[in-house]
């Protein structure tokens, strides 16, 4: 047993559980970050090279509100470690007709005073001449938002949080034993290696293995998916699909998204629907010839001059979805000390420090907890309801 407990361990060290840390950290507690395969690893679903930060969440006010705290965030964290960690690329919201979301979005976005421009269908071709958009009828520009450079910029909280005196430790964190009563405090966790760690507060922040480490209580209620992600290689000379002549951009419709050509990897490009079911351990990280037949046929159809464009980097990564996307955000039901902090279901990276500032609020002030994150709400069921 440690001799000298912490009071608090954070288990995963991805964008939440990083986050977290250094929340915590900053408001004098002595914390351990634990992660089986380091941060942000080529396993976790904060693992890849970029991430959209996008205000935009249709009617949906407490994302967007979110949303703008965490760039704030973000923005004053890489003013002190690396700048080049976020690009503010703009993003796009490409929209068919009668598309209500966007129009509800619209509204939100000036609640909140996020900056935007709105695209009528003759301004689409003038100014986003990249796109194949007949059937378009317009978009929303959120000019500001833009994208955060994924695993880097865990690695910069990382080393915030360790510069702060959060002590990082790699080790996977045995499923903790059944619990003796309700309303119990769990003494420690175990490691694989036979290390008992204890601590006055537990948060599992550790993504898609939630349902792993708490099989009965989390297994039905987590969903990790298998996603995959594409790179075009772009014409050699050809600006028009870097920043700034082609911003980031959804298109909520055909559940599609990319990004720019940042710092030469290629475009990017994914679909945002929900793939198989993954396990985060051991499921395959190569793209299928399926996705790979079925991506270039769409970049041939909305992006001509990508029709004969190569693949030139490919991964797989995951979604960790809850039953509707909400976020898990909330106490186990029978150990008073223990918290889980996941669900990002496939658009909470961006949310990272309000995740970290929500739950060191819930802890040690005892905070108002919001409904929409508790572990009582989350269904066996899959509806998705948060895009």
């Amino acid at each position: 047993m440690k001799t000298k407990p912490y009071d608090v361990v954070v288990v995963g060290a991805g964008v939440f559980g990083a986050w977290i840390a250094l929340h915590l950290a900053r408001r004098g507690q002595r914390l351990l970050l634990l992660d089986a395969y380091g941060p942000a690893n080529s396993r976790a679903s904060s693992g890849g090279e970029s991430r959209i930060i996008r205000m935009g969440y249709g009617a949906d006010e407490l994302y967007t509100c979110w949303a703008v705290r965490s760039l704030a965030q973000w923005k004053e964290l890489f003013a002190a470690t690396s700048p080049a960690l976020f690009h503010e690329t703009g993003v796009v919201w490409l929209a068919r007709e009668n598309d209500q979301p966007l129009d509800e979005m619209t509204a939100v976005l000036r609640r909140c005073n996020v900056p935007f421009e709105t695209l009528d269908r003759g301004a689409l071709p003038q100014r986003f001449p990249q796109f194949h958009s007949p059937d378009l009828t317009g978009g929303v520009l959120e000019t500001t938002s833009g994208v955060l450079m994924g695993r880097r910029a865990v690695a910069a909280v990382v080393q915030s949080a360790v510069a702060q005196g959060v002590e990082y430790h790699s080790a996977y964190v045995a499923t903790p034993p059944a619990h003796s009563t309700t309303n119990s405090a769990l003494p420690h966790i175990s490691t694989s290696s036979g290390e008992a760690i204890a601590a006055g507060q537990f948060i599992f922040a550790c993504g898609a293995w939630l349902g792993k480490v708490f099989p009965e209580l989390l297994g039905p209620r987590i969903f990790p998916s298998r996603q995959e992600v594409f790179f075009f290689g772009v014409p050699p000379g050809d600006t028009r699909f870097s920043p700034p002549a082609l911003p980031t951009w959804l298109i909520p419709a055909d559940e599609v998204y990319g990004m720019a050509d940042l710092e030469s990897r290629g475009f990017k490009i994914a679909f945002d629907a929900h793939g198989e079911h993954a396990d985060p351990d051991t499921h395959s990280r190569v793209v299928s010839a399926e996705a790979s037949q079925r991506v270039r046929a769409y970049v041939a159809d909305r992006f001509p001059g990508l029709r004969d464009a190569p693949i030139v980097e490919s991964r797989v990564c995951q979604y960790e979805n809850t039953s509707n996307g909400d976020f898990l955000i909330d106490r186990h039901p029978d150990w008073k000390n223990v918290w889980f902090a996941g669900g990002g279901s496939g658009h909470g990276f961006k949310h990272g420090p309000m995740v970290g500032e929500y739950v060191a609020r819930q802890i040690l002030d005892g905070g108002p907890a919001e409904p929409r994150f508790a572990l009582a709400n989350k269904s066996t069921v899959q509806k998705r309801a948060v895009y």
